[in-house]
């Protein structure tokens, strides 16, 4: 029979010792910082050492506590690491999938039919969010986050650059208004991005516009309302011409100036670091990375060879 302390006590001691500090060891793990106190001082009794150093707003390891850590947090990764494996082989075939609204309905969903042929025995649950995805305790396995690639702990691999476009509805270039140049934007409603009203600005340095006043102004608090409010003729809107491209390709949307930004942002495809990947997550990862690295951003009409 194994002599071994409660795992809830190492869990506990793990978390104190890693942010030396028991109140935000009980944030960590859910818990109150009289429980966690409670842990520690029985895994003490039960080893027969003191394992911290108590100061009034911080807690600090003796020699025995850091001789202990070591083999403890050795012990915990095995742990987590086998739990993974088990979990990956069960669930080879599933992956679960965060990605930014804008991103899934007009790039990800019209293409989700090529990726089932390629992969029938794929299942893909596909959760909206514009948050970032704390993959240690959730259950998401990959995210789709769009952004500077700069974020730790987690593996980043770029997928494509962010480049903004004016897009309207082809009855604009129709109306009494014409759209010959930059400089017609001025008798028409451009459509701006709440958070983001800076793009419009930069686009018009750009195309060598001074800074303009047009006829009215409209404010949508995301991209995807943006451009749809484009579609619907209520104004010009800068839209990812990645993200539009079939729209633009039906004449939904036009394109009345080739004038691009860029927003020295992109879409990079993210999970936990040192995870392994499962079968359904290297299927998935080498998809959309063929996918979203083709050169026009259209659907490709044949599925691509798994091999």
């Amino acid at each position: 029979m194994r002599r071994l302390p409660p795992l809830n006590t190492l869990r506990a001691f793990e978390a104190s010792a890693r942010n030396s500090s028991f109140v935000a060891a009980s944030e960590e793990l859910f818990v109150t910082a009289s429980a966690i106190s409670h842990q520690i001082k029985t895994l003490e009794e039960y080893l027969g050492v003191s394992l911290f150093s108590r100061h009034k707003r911080k807690v600090e390891l003796t020699p025995a506590g850091e001789q202990y850590l070591t083999s403890i947090r050795h012990a915990l990764d095995e742990i987590e690491m086998a739990t993974q494996r088990l979990a990956s082989s069960h669930e080879a075939n599933l992956v679960r999938i965060s990605v930014a609204p804008n991103f899934l309905t007009r790039w990800l969903m019209p293409r989700m039919s090529h990726f089932q042929a390629l992969y029938p025995d794929i299942e893909l649950q596909i959760n909206a969010s514009m948050g970032l995805v704390d993959f240690s305790r959730g259950t998401t396995d990959m995210a789709v986050y769009f952004g500077n690639g700069e974020w730790d702990d987690i593996e980043v691999h770029f997928l494509r650059k962010v480049m903004l476009v004016p897009v309207c509805s082809p009855r604009l270039l129709d109306g009494k208004r014409p759209l010959d140049s930059p400089e017609d934007l001025r008798r028409h409603t451009l459509i701006y991005v709440s958070k983001r009203q800076w793009e419009w600005e930069n686009w018009l340095h750009l195309a060598g516009v001074d800074l303009i006043n047009p006829k009215r102004n409209l404010q949508m608090s995301s991209g995807q309302l943006a451009t749809a409010a484009a579609q619907e003729g209520l104004g010009i809107a800068l839209a990812d011409s990645t993200l539009t491209s079939r729209e633009i390709k039906s004449g939904q949307l036009v394109v009345p100036f080739d004038i691009q930004l860029d927003t020295h942002k992109a879409y990079y495809l993210v999970y936990q670091k040192s995870r392994p990947l499962t079968a359904g997550m290297k299927a998935f990862k080498e998809w959309l990375m063929d996918e979203m690295q083709r050169g026009d951003g259209e659907i490709s009409e044949e599925p691509a060879s798994q091999e």
